[in-house]
């Protein structure tokens, strides 16, 4: 049956694709290995830098940022090597499971799904490791299942008092693009990212960006890599090509991607996204819930997972909003399932698309008899209107 009016697709990625971006995709496809192909490679590979806030090399795949994972972890490690990771929700969970069928031994810390990477307890774990036996650090920047972000800044800090030589490796797959980050900055040995949240592209594209100090750690690596091979994409990446047949025309998409980032100005970029995110949260405290991260300074600027009552169905919630508003959000994941649902306030959007988005679940709320204070809108906008006013935010705003 036709379903009239456009879908608001409102999970935390995949994202809306702009126009230009759609486009670009639309395009012909080029030569792989001819000078016009070249000239763009050596464009969208010196741009993604820019994103990740690092001078070094960002490897780019034609994968997912599952393809991105293993290639951190392949290219860096040996069989039976140990990794230490930071259990912070579902994604950070399918990493370690990654890792254990490459082969790796994984110390896991188990977070409460509700909060972020403790870099304290990283530190206590990495201070007692006086062989050194732990090779790398794993964590997750931007929870996607919770709406949780850690502080990175942190964690490199801690690793970096202890003396401790393991690498940082990092997934921002929902944050790059979104929430700021810097890989230069904080340390960073290895970033993962993907194309389809923040950079507003189709799913299709991953990234690692890569230290010095992980390239040189690939040198004595064991793990078998040829596909993920850094060091055959970083010699072919110089003249802007790829050792393999690439996603030639994900990569026109990404240079336009690239280019409204820039045009827009990542300050600015992050600053919406934060300014969306406490709009949500305005409207989830005035229905009478509770956000599924319950520590105020790691809220996600890119979701928000949202807790319904007990005795109420998350998933019937959602079904009823689809049907009714054409309107899919973002399901529980593990242990979540059925519990929360999230809201993706993401890459290409402004604030009546929030306020879209917050009408879409408020009707939802009502349709399903699940008990809440009607109004919730109304807290949104005041909260997006006082942070679009000169000076911050207006007085008697709900943010």
């Amino acid at each position: 049956m036709y379903s009239a009016g456009r879908q608001f697709l409102q999970i935390p990625g995949p994202t809306n694709t702009p126009l230009p971006i759609l486009a670009a995709l639309a395009k012909p496809t080029i030569d792989h290995r001819g000078p016009e192909f070249g000239a763009l490679g050596r464009e969208v590979l010196e741009g993604v830098k820019e994103v990740f806030a690092t001078e070094q090399p960002v490897v780019i795949y034609p994968a997912s940022g599952t393809g991105a994972w293993e290639a951190a972890l392949v290219n860096t490690l040996s069989p039976g090597d140990t990794v230490l990771m930071y259990q912070s929700g579902w994604f950070a969970t399918l990493w370690r499971k990654m890792a254990e069928k490459l082969g790796l031994k994984v110390e896991l810390l188990e977070g409460d799904w509700r909060s972020g990477v403790d870099a304290a307890r990283i530190w206590a774990v990495l201070a007692e490791d006086k062989a050194h036996r732990i090779k790398a650090v794993c964590a997750v920047h931007n929870e996607t299942s919770t709406g949780v972000t850690s502080d990175i800044a942190a964690l490199r800090r801690a690793m970096d008092t202890t003396g401790h030589p393991a690498l940082l490796m990092v997934d921002t797959i929902s944050s790059l693009g979104s929430i700021d980050y810097r890989h230069d900055e904080w340390g960073v040995d290895v970033t993962v990212g993907g194309s389809q949240k923040g950079l507003m592209l189709p799913p299709g594209l991953s990234f690692n960006a890569v230290s010095q100090k992980a390239r040189a750690a690939g040198k004595t690596a064991r793990m078998p890599r040829s596909f993920w091979d850094w060091e055959d994409m970083i010699a072919a990446n110089v003249n802007g090509f790829f050792p393999y047949t690439p996603a030639t025309n994900m990569l026109q998409a990404l240079k336009v991607a690239l280019d409204m980032l820039r045009e827009e100005g990542l300050p600015n970029v992050f600053s919406r996204h934060k300014r969306a995110a406490e709009a949500t949260r305005a409207a989830v405290r005035h229905w009478g819930f509770e956000t599924q991260c319950a520590v105020d300074a790691e809220h996600s600027p890119s979701l928000t997972a949202v807790r319904l009552p007990e005795g109420h169905s998350a998933d019937a919630l959602r079904a009823q909003i689809l049907t009714n508003s054409n309107m899919p959000l973002g399901n529980g994941l593990g242990q979540l399932a059925d519990r929360v649902f999230r809201i993706g306030h993401l890459g290409d959007f402004h604030d009546l698309m929030v306020t879209g988005t917050l009408s879409g679940v408020e009707m939802g709320l009502a349709a399903c008899g699940i008990p809440h204070r009607a109004g919730g809108v109304d807290a949104a906008m005041r909260s997006l209107a006082g942070n679009n006013a000169p000076g911050g935010l207006l007085k008697g705003s709900a943010a």
